[in-house]
């Protein structure tokens, strides 16, 4: 039964990031950005609450650093919108909304997922 879930996670993680790559990424001014930051951090681009996550995406500092974050800023907070909507549009190429899963979901970003 766990094997069963591993593989229902992995297709679905797979699909998720075969959709993404296909799908042309949302531009820095499409307003999707907007509402996944005000879902994210009330839309404080800025924002640092101590959680781990940093600005208005809410972008975990390894992710930040994996994804390029660094030619921009030490820390996503630290960084202007446009660039940290830069570095989310890599980590959307490279996990799909799945990166934003709950905000993603309300936003209708991602299918609901179904039970197994």
């Amino acid at each position: 039964m766990r094997s069963q879930a591993i593989r229902s996670a992995a297709a679905t993680t797979l699909t998720a990031a075969a959709l993404a790559a296909a799908a042309p990424l949302p531009a820095a001014d499409d307003p999707v950005w907007d509402q996944l930051a005000a879902c994210e951090s009330g839309g404080q681009w800025d924002a640092n609450t101590g959680n781990g996550y940093y600005g208005g995406l809410q972008i975990w500092l390894p992710t930040w650093q994996y994804t390029g974050g660094l030619r921009f800023a030490p820390r996503p907070d630290l960084a202007p919108r446009d660039q940290q909507i830069t570095v989310a549009q890599e980590i959307l190429r490279r996990q799909s909304w799945t990166a934003w899963p709950t905000c993603a979901h309300r936003l209708g970003l991602l299918a609901p997922t179904t039970p197994t």
